[in-house]
């Protein structure tokens, strides 16, 4: 494909591979404010930038600033990326998710239904397994099908906000901004099982112990909130998956990661994969900026209030104040 001749916007999504230490993506992102102040994160492993005035600025075409941005990152931190250029961020996306041979991938406008029409219902950026499943159920198995749909069956098909977001993405359409962002303060933990496993009751066990553990690490020593959660699930053949979610409310307590957790695992549909270990990690903002709504679920409320006697018995004794259900064989 051409890589010369992107008219404005043009926004790049970087890709990373999953697992990159936070240090390196951090060296990254700040190697990219070389060429743009427009990045935001997509954690943990994208960015995306908007080089719109670049080109002009550098006097180089978009694909050369990929290809720069490339180098750098491969020559200065030994971070391999790979890069799709766009006018919309979806498409970006889903280019970077299918590079050429040298690692970007350039969809210009009048190529955008060309490039898209194709792919699988599975590859429209942003969407569910559970709706990418209905959208086959109704013969729609690839993106072009879904473009020439009309708007109203597709917001029948997913619902009203999603059908129109959706269907305006599977036609290169994506009005979001790109809105810089800096890194936020993390923290995480991990569970390696003994042996791989397909169990996933074993795989919850392990995940709601990671999520005592941040919930506890959260209240106690960071006096801090999470914001958003990131799942990594670690294959028997060491690669790895990664899903993200924002919280509804920015919360410390347990039981709301642990359902933010169980939910992401949920999604995924891994019945006959071999696990070999489960990670969280929260993004983290000071409690103080977190507002609490009060529950109205006095059961809820007495679960709360007894987690800071909980945090104190632990503190004393560590790990001996925890859900019977952690009690796994995982390490």
């Amino acid at each position: 494909m051409s890589s010369g001749g992107l008219r404005q916007p043009v926004i790049a999504h970087v890709r990373v591979r999953p697992g990159t230490s936070e240090v390196l993506y951090r060296r990254l992102h700040e190697q990219l404010h070389d060429f743009s102040p427009m990045v935001q994160l997509l954690l943990p492993s994208a960015m995306v930038v908007d080089l719109s005035a670049a080109p002009r600025y550098f006097g180089r075409s978009p694909a050369a600033l990929a290809a720069q941005i490339r180098l750098r990152a491969l020559a200065h931190h030994g971070v391999d990326t790979r890069i799709g250029l766009s006018p919309a961020w979806a498409v970006s996306a889903m280019a970077s998710s299918r590079p050429e041979d040298n690692g970007i991938r350039t969809v210009h406008p009048d190529a955008v239904p060309r490039f898209l029409g194709p792919l699988p219902i599975g590859a429209l950026y942003g969407i569910t397994n559970v709706q990418a499943r209905t959208l086959v159920n109704y013969g729609v198995q690839h993106i072009g099908l879904f473009a020439e749909l009309p708007e109203a069956t597709a917001q029948r098909l997913l619902g009203g906000r999603a059908g129109r977001l959706l269907h305006e993405r599977s036609r290169g359409i994506d009005r979001r901004a790109v809105v810089p962002t800096g890194l936020a303060a993390t923290t995480s933990a991990r569970r390696n099982f003994p042996t791989d496993t397909l169990d996933p009751d074993v795989v919850r066990a392990a995940l709601l112990g990671v999520c005592v553990e941040l919930g506890e690490r959260l209240r106690r020593h960071h006096r801090a909130v999470a914001r958003s959660l990131t799942l990594v699930i670690v294959f028997s053949d060491r690669t790895q998956l990664v899903r993200s979610r924002t919280l509804p409310e920015a919360s410390a307590h347990t039981e709301d990661l642990r359902d933010a957790a169980y939910a992401l695992f949920g999604q995924l549909g891994l019945q006959r994969a071999r696990l070999r270990a489960v990670a969280l990690k929260v993004e983290m903002i000071p409690a103080g900026r977190a507002m609490e709504q009060i529950s109205l679920d006095p059961a809820r409320e007495a679960r709360r209030r007894i987690e800071p006697v909980l945090d104190r018995i632990n503190a004393r004794w560590p790990g001996t104040a925890a859900p019977a259900a952690a009690y796994r064989p995982a390490s």
